[in-house]
């Protein structure tokens, strides 16, 4: 078994001495005490921390590896709630790493049909090449409008949330363009035309909300992303300095 000294520990937690034998002390973290001195070992503070040696740092590449479903899932769907409309968090090529959260009733209808979700990552992935920053809607393949903003760790975009389901200032669509809608979407005209008024009706003013709190959104995962890069930093060095240490 492979020991941290509280030198090591205030290093990688970044905690004064004092605090770390307070918990020692406590019990609050793992810890043996030799003669006058705590010892930490290793694979308990990284158990305490609530990882593993091998889930260290990851490539911040890819936004799957990052963050975890379960996480993802519970912040997007806060996210779709506070805002009012659907949501989804994508990676940048508008892979879906999350369910869509608070579907409109058009969406809900149709996205289960063959092809649909494959011409829904198409889409998404369009709003991945839109070069500016500053959210703005579009008209979706669906017809409705989404808007999207970045996930980024650095200057490293990583992925996207995507709000919509929001009807356009004409809608509902004249027979014609539900006609050309369902056939982007490779579905009937009559799941198009049935489902058509089950979408968001968002006024000017809230819109001008929407598209305040979606580059929030975006921090908001993104501090997430920092946070589990940094915890996995930590990780890595304890896993290191065990390494270092059991070496002869």
């Amino acid at each position: 078994m492979t020991f941290l000294t509280t030198k090591d520990l205030q290093e990688l937690i970044r905690v004064d001495k004092s605090t770390i034998y307070r918990m020692a002390e406590d019990g609050r973290i793992p810890a043996v005490k030799v003669g006058r001195q705590w010892r930490f070992p290793s694979d308990a503070v990284v158990a305490w921390l609530g990882g593993s040696p091998s889930e260290s740092l990851r490539s911040a590449g890819r936004l799957a590896d990052v963050i975890s479903g379960d996480v993802a899932t519970a912040v997007i769907e806060l996210i779709a709630e506070a805002m009012g409309i659907m949501a989804v968090l994508t990676d940048m090529d508008g892979m879906p790493l999350t369910e869509v959260a608070n579907p409109c009733g058009l969406f809900a209808a149709l996205s289960a049909e063959p092809g649909v979700q494959d011409r829904c990552i198409h889409s998404w992935a369009r709003y991945g090449s839109v070069p500016e920053l500053v959210p703005q809607f579009r008209v979706s393949d669906f017809g409705f409008l989404c808007a999207r903003t970045f996930v980024r760790s650095g200057s490293e975009l990583l992925g996207m949330v995507i709000a919509g389901g929001v009807a356009r200032d004409d809608w509902p669509p004249a027979e014609s363009e539900i006609r050309s809608i369902a056939s982007i979407l490779g579905v009937r005209f009559e799941q198009v035309a049935g489902h058509i008024d089950e979408v968001y009706t968002v006024g000017a003013a809230d819109r001008g909300r929407i598209l305040d709190l979606l580059p929030r959104a975006g921090v908001l995962i993104s501090s997430l992303v920092e946070e589990r890069l940094r915890h996995g930093k930590t990780l890595a060095a304890i896993a290191g300095l065990a390494d270092a240490r059991s070496k002869p």
